[in-house]
């Protein structure tokens, strides 16, 4: 009998590398559930930018969290208190700040319990920074992919199409968050010791998903 854990597949990396589009899509392919880690952390911003509360306030913090609710409907859509968020939590702002509160143990755990619940029942594909490390450690198939933080800025200039953000503001902004993600002391962002690193700078989105769809098959029902 298969362990929960061997039906999930956990895609780490750095901003902008395309892990949500690349998860996404292998979710489709292996008839997965797919948890977008990231939208989570930009839910809880969201609540934090609209609630006014400073971050450093540990206290209401602890009780902002204590007061929310974040998950995902059937279709895929990012619920905050039961509202649908998806559209409001992707701006440039929001995700700044996601990667800030990132930092904090007590968005982490509040997060990562959710996660993990969810991951009970298995067959899904996780995406984020930390899923393959600390969330899902026994996942039986993990990946980290990683590009150039050139590479990982046109990605993310041609995805956000604001046109107000030059291309070398998105790469500051990249290096900075890179920065506070790899040296956070809570969960820091790093390869699984047994996870496939996969350097995507010169690969497709499409490329990048057939290959990993390729090794996960045997937990699906994708045909040779």
């Amino acid at each position: 009998m298969k362990r929960n854990s061997d039906n999930i597949v956990t895609i780490d990396g750095p901003s902008g590398v395309g892990k949500s589009t690349v998860a996404r899509r292998v979710a489709e392919l292996l008839g997965f559930s797919f948890l977008e880690t990231g939208a989570m952390y930009r839910a809880v911003a969201l609540k934090v930018e609209e609630a006014g509360v400073d971050p450093s306030d540990t206290a209401s913090l602890t009780r902002l969290l204590s007061e929310t609710t974040v998950g995902f409907d059937a279709a895929g859509r990012v619920l905050l208190d039961g509202r649908n968020a998806s559209e409001l939590i992707r701006t440039e702002q929001i995700s700044s700040l996601s990667s800030e509160l990132a930092e904090l143990g007590e968005v982490r755990e509040f997060l990562i319990a959710i996660q993990r619940k969810i991951g009970e029942g298995g067959n899904i594909v996780a995406e984020g920074r930390d899923m393959g490390t600390y969330v899902f450690p026994r996942a039986k198939h993990k990946f980290y992919l990683d590009a150039t933080v050139a590479e990982r800025a046109k990605r993310r200039f041609h995805q956000s199409g604001q046109e107000d953000t030059s291309l070398l503001d998105v790469e500051s902004e990249l290096q900075r968050r890179d920065r506070r993600d790899t040296l956070r002391a809570e969960n820091p962002l790093h390869p699984a010791s047994d996870a496939v690193i996969m350097d995507t700078t010169h690969m497709s989105a499409e490329e990048v998903v057939s290959a990993i769809a390729l090794r996960a098959k045997d937990i699906s029902l994708i045909p040779n």
